[in-house]
């Protein structure tokens, strides 16, 4: 991402929400609050958002809506980042993996019945590199088993599932907006969005310590308010947002129908990504990574170790090869610069590259996804 060239682009309306907010003096659930959950109802057509201090904060407050702690078990992906599950974790509540689709890399509806037991309280499938789940699947899975779904919609927001926005295809579901997301404001930021106003004036107590008036507590809560200046950079940038994806997907396409030798990204029919990051698979990545650097090509690996391997997760019991497919992506994955402010002559570079690196069958998957 490259902030600092999306700064300037929108510098005149960024700077004026800034100083509103300065001149108010009104830092701390300011009025700007609530115009950005009213922004984010209208692009989401989510019946309640609400805004929140971060995205890890947001999965914490949707699993704690739903009562879910110790004792209980939700259904996720261990491929993905730590936040997710740490965020079942922290409640008391175990993560249980399911290995992921090695076409879309999200959550692979068709493994999770196997995993349902009578702890079960949801399923939490991860809307990873900027695109949903199969959310229809696991909805009848949930029905099924009288189970809520919480969509972690971090790296999707704005993304399209069957005709419907991202953050509004389950009864909760949570997203991100560090700086680096789609949209992203200039610290941390979050939002639940809900589609009950029972659960929608829960979490917002909870994010209050669990006020439901000044000096009245009904719940353990958190403090896990966003303040107000991250609310009006973000009311500024959603000006500009529905611009930014579909500059994203024209950088996507244009990677997609150059680059070579590699396993690139899968859309299924029926969505649109974002485009969080545009990753691709290939063998002997470090060498390759090391050669891109050479080069002055700048990447990132998402994500290098799956979850169920994490030291933080050993008392789970999980061992190497229980969930092979984020095993084997985990290895051969990386991303390449993706940006809305990602000028041609860059990208053009980087595929020239790209290319002329991939042509090495060193690096060569033997396999390549239709």
């Amino acid at each position: 991402m490259n902030l600092q060239r999306q700064y300037q682009a929108y510098k005149k309306q960024i700077d004026v929400s800034i100083q509103k907010v300065l001149d108010t003096s009104s830092y701390i659930m300011g009025e700007e609050i609530k115009r950005l959950e009213t922004l984010l109802q209208d692009y989401t057509q989510a019946p309640y958002a609400i805004a929140c201090s971060s995205g890890t904060d947001a999965l914490i407050l949707a699993l704690m809506a739903l009562d879910i702690g110790v004792g209980d078990e939700v259904i996720t992906s261990p491929f993905t980042f730590f936040a997710s599950s740490e965020a079942i974790a922290f409640l008391g509540a175990k993560p249980v993996f399911v290995d992921i689709d090695e076409k879309t890399y999200n959550l692979n509806p068709l493994l999770i019945e196997e995993k349902i037991t009578q702890q079960t309280k949801a399923i939490m499938p991860i809307s990873l590199f900027g695109q949903t789940s199969d959310m229809d699947l696991i909805h009848q899975i949930a029905k099924k088993y009288n189970l809520a779904v919480i969509e972690d919609a971090s790296q999707s927001f704005g993304a399209v599932y069957k005709g419907r926005k991202s953050c509004n295809l389950s009864l909760f579901a949570t997203t991100s907006f560090f700086p680096s997301k789609p949209l992203g404001c200039y610290g941390d930021g979050g939002a639940v969005f809900c589609q009950e106003e029972e659960s929608a004036i829960k979490i917002r107590s909870l994010l209050k310590h669990g006020q439901i008036e000044r000096y009245r507590h009904k719940y353990i809560g958190l403090n896990a308010r966003l303040d107000t200046i991250q609310a009006g950079v973000l009311c500024a940038k959603l000006d500009f947002f529905e611009e930014e994806i579909q500059k994203r997907q024209e950088i996507a396409s244009y990677y997609t129908k150059h680059l070579k030798h590699c396993l690139l990204p899968y859309v299924p029919e029926g969505q649109k990504s974002v485009f969080a990051q545009y990753c691709v698979r290939i063998k002997n990545r470090e060498a390759f990574l090391a050669k891109l650097k050479e080069k002055g090509i700048p990447t990132a690996v998402h994500y290098p170790l799956p979850l169920h391997l994490q030291e933080a997760f050993e008392s789970l019991g999980y061992k190497r090869g229980d969930f092979p497919i984020s095993e084997k992506v985990a290895e051969e994955i990386f991303s390449l610069p993706m940006s809305a402010f990602l000028y041609q002559d860059e990208q053009d570079y980087i595929i020239e590259q790209f290319n002329h690196l991939a042509e090495n069958p060193f690096f060569q998957n033997s396999k390549i996804l239709s």
